[in-house]
C-alpha cells in the first residue's frame, strides 16, 4: 500500500458536531451584517437636523387640498381633487402639496391645473403657485413629487379640430424650486408644442 505524500487531512472527516458549528457560525455572521446595515431611509443628501428641528418636521403636515380654494371657473359642477402629492419642495423642513385639480365634469377631458399649496399653523391652505394654468387647456397624465422634484406628462392637441377625448400632443415636464421660484423643463414629443 502506498502512504500519501501529504500530511494527514483529519478535518476532511466531518461529524453531525463540525455541520452544527459551522451552521451557528453563519447564522452570526449574517445576522451581525444585518445589525450593521445603513439605515435605508437615510442617504448622503439628507441634511443633518438637531433634534427640535426634526420634531418640527415630524410634526408638519402636508396641506389637504380638499380644504384650499382654487381659481376655476366650473359654475355649478365644482371641482375636482384628481391628484395629489406632498414634499418639501424648498427644503424648509416644512411640507407642501401639489394638487392637479379640474372641473368636475360628467364627460369628456377637463382641463387641469397643477398648484401647490402652503399652510400657516391654523389658516387654510393656500396656492403660491400655479404650475399648469387651466387656460392652457391641458390635462395630466403621470405625475409624482420625489426628491423635491415635481414631474408630470402634459397632454394638449394641435389644434382645435382634434376632439377633446383624444389629445394628440404630449409633453413630460419637470419643476424644481431654484433660487425663489419654481423652473421648468420639459421634453416635447408629437408633431407640434403644445405652448405650455
Amino acid at each position: 500500500m502506498q502512504t500519501s505524500a501529504l500530511p494527514d487531512l483529519a478535518h476532511t472527516d466531518t461529524r453531525p458536531m463540525h455541520w452544527l458549528a459551522t451552521a451557528a457560525a453563519m447564522a452570526a455572521v449574517v445576522a451581525g451584517a444585518g445589525l450593521l446595515q445603513p439605515d435605508s431611509s437615510a442617504s448622503a443628501s439628507t441634511p443633518h437636523r438637531t433634534a427640535a428641528e426634526q420634531q418640527h418636521v415630524d410634526q408638519a403636515v402636508a396641506p389637504d387640498p380638499a380644504e384650499a380654494a382654487f381659481p376655476l371657473d366650473c359654475g355649478n359642477a365644482g371641482n375636482t381633487v384628481a391628484k395629489q402629492a406632498p414634499g418639501d419642495l424648498d427644503g424648509d423642513g416644512r411640507p407642501e402639496t401639489v394638487a392637479v385639480v379640474h372641473c368636475a365634469a360628467g364627460s369628456g377631458t377637463p382641463p387641469s391645473g397643477v398648484y401647490v399649496l402652503t399652510q400657516a399653523d391654523g389658516a387654510a391652505p393656500r396656492i403660491v403657485a400655479t404650475l399648469v394654468d387651466p387656460a392652457q387647456l391641458l390635462t395630466v397624465g403621470d405625475f409624482a413629487v420625489r426628491d423635491r422634484v415635481i414631474s408630470a406628462t402634459l397632454l394638449g392637441y394641435s389644434s382645435s379640430s382634434v376632439p377633446s377625448c383624444c389629445p394628440d400632443q404630449q409633453e413630460k415636464v419637470t419643476w424644481q424650486w431654484r433660487n425663489g421660484a419654481f423652473v421648468r423643463a420639459g421634453d416635447k414629443a408629437g408633431s407640434a408644442g403644445t405652448g405650455v
